[in-house]
């Protein structure tokens, strides 16, 4: 029986195209995909009209999280679409066509659902074989064996790796190479100012037809391309191409490397059995060293994988006799030696490789027993029995099989015979491993897309602890790459999530001080969507997200101070303004306001009054966590984990000194609170008791208990001041909190699904907006009704809500608008929302 074990794949979900009439949605041949680091996948169908019996090429893109609201948009390629490539910071993407035509996709507004083309370049004529952007240096280096180390340097390493071109200054230049189907290699450079300049050289004087290639950089900044001419009697050629900038123009060099024969064709018993090639690949983009090579017949597949090696020549005795070798005088040449191969497979339809950087050598086939089961080792094949096997990336051992729903587990010859007169298999015809290895897309004959979970065990039996430190590894990555982890979050189980958080903080904890402020916004967001996954977490949720939210405004208020005089001492007003507040422990808020240089929070009234928005929300939540302290002995009500927290009550301590002083220039900007009685300053009762609090747990050793009089005083609180509404969180409509009972769950393109099965959505509705009540600006906290007239964007993780458009004129707030630009509080992308989401 097979060693490896065949639990370690399972699908999560499929989505597939409503069957319309008149048009319809059919994979494209070839079919292309592609998987970016912010989890969004492209891929191509073409388009079939009835009437018009043309076809359109189109591309779609999609986030994992919400694979229903698929983007689609008419590529505008005459030809078939043969290659899609993202780049390495998920937010472009090339696609290439049979005509010759390369076209540059953005995001348009930073939306993840709503894409525009911007540049291109062509070769007319000639279609692309290989597509990929030039590397910016940027390399790290996985050292799973180290997984254990404390410090993330030691886990992650930076290598030292060369731009393909660099601009003045050492800045990578950006751009794109590809290679055609006669031999032809074109590069393309994005000028800083937008152009684009192009280049086109051949890869050799004797052009021959190229109908596979691939592309992969070295670390001295040259780049290497991989050819074959599809037929496996023909050597797999390689060429080294160097890209330079000569007096604005672009130019192209090109040299020969060695290059191979396939194993099986120089093996007697199979030398005529596989005719062609129908997959060449270097192992990753940055390991122009290792090749993997498959040869295919009409039924049946062999796979074989490469690696360029350093070796030493050996001198004829004769020559050894004139002059001596010494030691390194020794005359190297470089030289493909075959590692390893598989014996005869079923057809292969498609191979996905892994993009996880893992610091392997060619001696490590033999690695260490415990990472041995790490997903990021293998690499993908598809078969046309609709079966899924995940090898070895070097010695091609199995480490897990996938069995679709056409392959059968291996049983007797009939059934086999009975299956193959039953028609067509279906297949993956295109495959791609996420950024972490732990879920694997695959788009099949029939245009439907099927996400399927690798177990971070593969399937055997570790124990719990082994597989949740494969995770938190792997969360660390995310947390230090800046990649969302969203493909992680499919193996967390609810009886993880404590753990997994936990164990995250006891690691970043770990870290020296400059880099804990580097990541201290990411591991917020990280223990939030993590928090999601658990019915007795979720309260946290809310937490972690109005801790994201009080970091924001922080900062944005004490970047607005200014000094009165430019030649200053070294520290900013906020840095003073911190310092003072930690040293004057005072509970009246006027004594501590005398310590400040108050001329330092001179601002405009129009910008005061356009910040109210901002200190209501301060003032609402500072009164929500005093008039909560009583009843602190329930951890699932939202805000609990504050009243523990010292620094964040330190911050709106901060803040609430700041707004006292603002409420002086202008009062209209300071927090409105509902009284009982019409003498009673509220913002120093709640900066007294706010100050109290505090002073129980500045010190992180040395927690106290509140003491009975500040209870009591926080008792009174709803007798004295109307308690606020806090708006905690929209509803959480993706998908992987649906998946957590390894059920199938089936999707539709362009139809989003009812909140089926959703076992935590009964603990959310405490903290949720029912539908028809007021909705709200999670950013602006402004409100926009029960029915919004404005378009607005939500973030594709947490669900936060925001408008498209800015409504306001006042710097200040441009300047915090701008923050969220690009991304949501919590890193994750905005999609557009259609208006009636209400």
């Amino acid at each position: 029986p097979p060693s490896f074990a065949s639990s370690a794949m399972d699908l999560a979900y499929v989505c597939e195209w409503e069957k319309k009439p008149k048009s319809n949605h059919c994979p494209s041949i070839p079919l292309v995909c592609a998987w970016s680091c912010r989890n969004l996948i492209a891929f191509t169908t073409d388009l079939k009209n009835e009437e018009e019996k043309d076809l359109t090429h189109m591309v779609h893109i999609i986030d994992t999280e919400h694979p229903w609201d698929v983007y689609s948009v008419n590529s505008g390629h005459t030809e078939v679409i043969t290659c899609l490539e993202w780049d390495q910071s998920g937010s472009r993407l090339l696609s290439a066509d049979a005509d010759g035509h390369i076209k540059c996709w953005s995001m348009t507004d930073h939306l993840a659902n709503s894409w525009e083309n911007t540049v291109g370049s062509m070769v007319e004529g000639d279609p692309v074989v290989a597509l990929s952007w030039l590397h910016n240096g940027v390399k790290l280096a996985l050292h799973v064996e180290k997984s254990g180390a404390s410090n993330f340097g030691e886990k992650f390493s930076r290598v030292k790796f060369s731009p393909s071109l660099t601009l003045f200054g050492g800045k990578p230049m950006e751009g794109w190479i590809a290679v055609t189907i006669s031999g032809l290699v074109t590069v393309s450079l994005l000028k800083p100012n937008g152009q684009v300049l192009t280049s086109t050289e051949s890869l050799c004087r004797l052009r021959c037809r190229v109908a596979l290639a691939d592309v992969a950089f070295t670390g001295g900044g040259n780049i290497v391309v991989a050819t074959s001419d599809g037929s496996s009697t023909s050597p797999v050629q390689f060429y080294k191409v160097c890209v330079s900038v000569v007096n604005e123009k672009c130019k192209i060099d090109t040299e020969i490397l060695p290059s191979l024969f396939m194993r099986c064709t120089t093996d007697p018993a199979r030398k005529d059995k596989y005719p062609a090639i129908t997959h060449l690949k270097f192992l990753a983009r940055d390991m122009s060293e290792q090749v993997l090579l498959c040869a295919s017949n009409q039924n049946s597949s062999i796979v074989e994988c490469w690696s360029l090696r350093k070796e030493g020549l050996p001198v004829n005795n004769i020559f050894q006799q004139i002059s001596p070798v010494v030691g390194d005088k020794q005359p190297m040449i470089l030289k493909w030696r075959i590692l390893s191969a598989t014996n005869d497979l079923d057809r292969v339809s498609a191979v996905a490789l892994p993009k996880l950087p893992i610091s392997l050598t060619n001696t490590d086939l033999k690695v260490a027993n415990d990472t041995k089961f790490f997903p990021g080792l293998g690499l993908a094949l598809a078969f046309h029995d609709g079966s899924v096997h995940i090898v070895h990336r070097l010695s091609l051992q199995m480490m897990a099989v996938f069995y679709g729903s056409s392959s059968q587990r291996p049983v007797d010859e009939q059934t086999i015979k009975r299956q193959r007169t039953a028609g067509p298999l279906v297949h993956f015809k295109a495959m791609q491993l996420s950024w972490t290895s732990l879920a694997l897309a695959g788009i099949d004959s029939h245009g439907k897309l099927s996400m399927l979970r690798i177990s971070p065990s593969m399937g055997h039996v570790l124990d719990m602890n082994m597989s949740l430190r494969h995770l938190l590894f792997l969360l660390e990555y995310c947390m230090v790459t800046g990649y969302d982890w969203w493909d992680i979050l499919l193996h967390v189980q609810p009886n993880m999530v404590q753990n997994l958080v936990e164990k995250l903080h006891e690691e970043y904890m770990r870290q020296n001080a400059a880099l804990q402020q580097v990541l201290s916004t990411r591991i917020v967001a990280m223990k939030a969507s993590l928090c999601k996954l658990s019915s007795s977490t979720i309260a946290r949720v809310c937490d972690y997200h109005a801790k994201l939210f009080l970091i924001a405004i922080s900062c944005t208020l004490k970047s607005l101070l200014r000094p009165h005089f430019l030649n200053t001492p070294d520290k900013s007003p906020g840095d003073r303004l911190t310092e003072i507040c930690s040293k004057i422990t005072d509970i009246d808020i006027d004594k501590v306001m005398i310590n400040l240089k108050t001329e330092e929070f001179v601002l405009e009234m129009t910008t005061l009054q356009s910040l109210q928005q901002l200190i209501q929300w301060v003032g609402d939540f500072v009164l929500y966590l005093l008039a909560s302290l009583p009843n602190q002995g329930s951890p699932v009500r939202p805000g609990h984990s504050f009243l523990r927290d010292g620094a964040s009550l330190g911050m709106f301590r901060e803040l609430m000194v700041v707004i006292r002083i603002w409420g002086l220039l202008k009062p209209s900007c300071l927090p409105v609170y509902t009284a009982t009685s019409d003498t009673q300053d509220s913002m120093s009762l709640l900066f007294r008791l706010l100050t109290k609090l505090w002073l129980c747990c500045r010190e992180e050793n040395h927690i106290t208990e509140p003491d009975d009089t500040l209870i009591d005083e926080c008792c009174l609180l709803p007798s004295q001041l109307l308690i606020p509404n806090i708006d905690w969180l929209p509803i959480n409509d993706g998908i992987i909190s649906k998946l957590q009972n390894k059920q199938l769950v089936r999707l539709q393109f362009g139809k989003a699904p009812g909140l089926i099965g959703h076992t935590v959505s009964s603990q959310f509705d405490a903290f949720v907006r029912a539908p028809g009540q007021p909705k709200i600006d999670h950013l602006r906290r402004l409100h926009l009704g029960a029915y919004p007239t404005e378009e607005c964007k939500s973030c594709t993780r947490c669900g936060c809500v925001t408008m498209l458009k800015s409504p306001n004129k006042v710097t200040a707030v441009k300047q915090w608008e701008q923050r969220w630009i690009k991304n949501c509080l919590c890193g994750g992308l905005w999609r557009r929302m259609p208006l009636s989401y209400s």
